[in-house]
């Protein structure tokens, strides 16, 4: 495909999504422009990733800091206005790259996090906006805090002075999303977080009717990710 092609491509998911985002909001009689659209990179190449960012694109997600490291230096150099999210799960000795290199982290879901991220912040000097994920779903096979431990860990990320924005959850695969996604948004409510990141390229639209804020879509930006 030539880069015009590309372009075109891009370009028209792009706009694609972006009216649906538009026609969810006006359902849900909620403003225009109150959700963010995160475009999920994780996998893709640069060239993959130029053509959204020629189509007006700003703000993208990753799901590791070291493929991250190795596309987004460059990215930005050419684009300074572009804003990178961790979305995927953190190390906690990965924590300082983080910080370093991410404008948000969506994947704060743990104690010994939280005190690497404090003293990343500290070391560093930058401050990216933090997302508790919660594992909603109670799966012991995903991360995210227990419903049962996020009010102590929301006090120990308020004490360790971390910029909450708000909580972050992905609900079981193969069931009907909207109780989770309710779920989380009356936990953020109860906790004064103003940030719902929730809703992927298969459940957006339910999840913005649902309050989420952030939607991280993948697929329908890139079309199906390569192989890992």
């Amino acid at each position: 495909m030539s880069g015009d092609s590309k372009q075109m491509n891009a370009a028209a998911r792009l706009a694609d999504v972006r009216e649906t985002i538009a026609q969810a909001e006006r359902i849900a009689r909620r403003p225009a422009g109150s959700v963010q659209l995160i475009a999920v990179s994780k996998t893709h190449p640069a060239e993959a990733i130029m053509p959204l960012i020629g189509a007006g694109q700003r703000l993208f997600g990753e799901n590791r800091v070291q493929e991250a490291q190795a596309k987004w230096p460059a990215l930005r150099a050419a684009h300074g206005d572009v804003a990178v999210h961790l979305v995927g799960q953190l190390q906690s000795n990965k924590a300082e790259d983080a910080v370093a290199l991410f404008d948000a982290i969506h994947s704060v879901d743990r104690p010994s996090l939280v005190t690497a991220l404090a003293k990343a912040m500290d070391k560093i000097g930058r401050r990216p906006a933090c997302f508790v994920q919660v594992n909603i779903g109670d799966e012991p096979q995903k991360g995210g805090c227990a419903l049962a431990d996020l009010p102590a860990l929301l006090a120990q990320a308020r004490g360790a002075d971390l910029p909450l924005a708000g909580l972050m959850a992905v609900p079981p695969l193969d069931v009907e999303p909207a109780p989770y996604f309710a779920l989380l948004d009356k936990l953020a409510r109860e906790h004064g977080l103003p940030g719902r990141s929730m809703g992927m390229s298969g459940d957006y639209e339910t999840a913005i009717m649902l309050g989420a804020t952030h939607v991280r879509i993948g697929t329908a930006l890139f079309g199906r990710r390569p192989a890992a």
